[in-house]
């Protein structure tokens, strides 16, 4: 699977673009805001439908086309191909009511053609996107965390991402009806119903989780071992807000952290629980919970406040590690989720880096680029061709990026 060609109107700062796009490694060089990023973010909007950096939609349309178009509009199109057919992919953004009218912006999502979901690309156009910030996934907030094993899952399994928009949904309905019994019996009934919605599509995403979580962890391990040449045992730990292991069966943090900081072998991973106990232990923890939740006029348990943890011999890499060991660690989640897809969707995906090098000492940026090299298609920025070998660059489709044009470009000539 490749990305044969990609075109943009009016997207960021890209006025017109179009680009063919050859196999194997793509290197775009340019100066701070010139458009390289806005390219990787193009890319990663016309495989998800959605954008990984814009508060709002209405920042992806470049400021002309709000002065100079009757009808504002951005629109990101490209053909992928994958098994010797073409899928062509189109998003097209509209201000509605034309220029000046206030209203926002309509939507669009093409397939070959025919009017789809946004939820129908997925997996059309597997990526896996590295930003600068994406350094957040292991120092920010659970919701980065939670962000993040979305979007993966949406990636490889559709289901997921239906039960995960049903969830998102009943959470907000449940609250509603949580908040409308505050002061008042409660109708049994009706909690029935909103608690076996939130058990069916929690169920699901926990179990889910809990699978793609294990299998992370073994990847990440490899890949941080190779990053940093064995300096430091990682592991990802899954930490759900519903407990499906009884208090007096889990191991004692500290003791914990001990195994964890000693030989991978003396650290023996949680159970992955089938959906049945998980549905059991989820429901009887809401019947447990209704008081408090009718109180705080809130669901308090479920995976909208799931979390995950990255431990570094034993350590939260969030509160313990410093930004070069959150960074590499980051890096290593990355570059373990090009296995993973390619794992569960038999190819691999588009692997987009954005100025990743700069922050990255010889040894690792030798690293990350035998990696690059093992992918079918992959799509670096950088401001500076140096943080590249000659040889890796005599081998790559090199671009130079200034104010959204892109031009073809020999890395050795001023």
């Amino acid at each position: 699977m490749y990305l044969q060609h990609i075109s943009l109107k009016n997207f960021r700062n890209y006025l017109r673009l179009e680009l063919d796009l050859p196999q194997g490694v793509t290197v775009v060089q340019g100066r701070n805001a010139q458009g390289k990023t806005n390219l990787l973010e193009a890319i990663a909007y016309l495989a998800t439908g959605k954008s990984l950096r814009a508060l709002t939609e209405r920042e992806l349309v470049h400021w002309l086309a709000f002065e100079q178009e009757p009808i504002p509009y951005a629109e990101v199109a490209g053909d992928v191909l994958r098994d010797g057919i073409v899928t062509r992919l189109r998003i097209v953004l509209t201000q509605q009511g034309g220029r000046g009218s206030g209203s926002g912006l309509r939507k669009v999502v093409m397939i070959n053609g025919v009017r789809q979901r946004a939820i129908d690309l997925l997996g059309i156009l597997p990526i896996v996107l590295f930003l600068p910030e994406d350094i957040s996934l292991v120092s920010g907030p659970p919701s980065a965390r939670r962000k993040y094993l979305n979007l993966l899952l949406c990636q490889i399994d559709r289901e997921y991402c239906s039960h995960l928009d049903a969830y998102t949904k009943v959470v907000t309905r449940r609250n509603a009806q949580l908040r409308s019994f505050q002061g008042k019996r409660p109708d049994p009934t009706l909690l029935a119903f909103w608690n076996d919605a939130l058990v069916e599509h929690g169920t699901y995403i926990i179990h889910r989780r809990q699978e793609i979580i294990a299998r992370l962890d073994e990847l990440v391990r490899e890949q941080h071992r190779i990053l940093t040449a064995g300096h430091g045992r990682l592991r990802v730990e899954y930490r759900p807000s519903l407990t499906l292991i009884p208090p007096s069966t889990q191991v004692p943090k500290a003791q914990l952290a001990l195994a964890l900081a000693k030989e991978p072998v003396a650290y023996t991973p949680p159970p992955i629980l089938p959906p049945h106990k998980i549905r059991k232990r989820f429901q009887e923890t809401l019947n447990t919970l209704q008081r408090e939740e009718i109180e705080a006029g809130a669901t308090l348990v479920g995976p909208h406040r799931d979390e995950m943890a990255f431990l570094l011999d034993g350590r939260d890499v969030r509160t313990f590690g410093s930004r070069g060991q959150q960074r590499t660690v980051a890096l290593a989640v990355k570059l373990a989720e090009v296995q993973l897809i390619e794992e569960a969707l038999g190819t691999s995906p588009l692997l987009l880096l954005d100025d990743v090098m700069s922050e990255l000492d010889e040894e690792r940026r030798a690293r990350v680029l035998h990696v690059v090299r093992q992918v079918p298609q992959a799509i670096l920025t950088t401001t500076d061709w140096d943080v590249f070998d000659a040889d890796f660059l005599a081998h790559a489709y090199c671009l130079q990026v200034n104010e959204g044009i892109l031009t073809e470009k020999t890395p050795d000539t001023p």
